[in-house]
């Protein structure tokens, strides 16, 4: 069973809106890396670098979802 392509768009807000909020993380959750984006929540993206590391590959589109597939346009 193949779960629903995840949004660029809606994975970009997340992490930016929440990121300035210090709330990391969530759009890992988002796309399926549940542990990883709970460590993320728990060191406000890890101090903000983590997060800003994945902004950058978002906005490159080379952020993937859980299952290995590059977000939807």
């Amino acid at each position: 069973m193949s779960a629903e392509p995840k949004k660029k768009q809606i994975t970009l807000i997340l992490a930016a809106l929440l990121y300035i909020i210090g709330l990391g993380g969530i759009h890992r959750i988002y796309t399926g890396h549940t542990m990883v984006g709970i460590v993320q929540l728990l060191t406000m993206g890890g101090c903000g670098f983590w997060q800003l590391w994945d902004l950058i590959q978002i906005f490159q589109g080379k952020f993937l979802d859980a299952n290995g597939n590059p977000l939807e346009s």
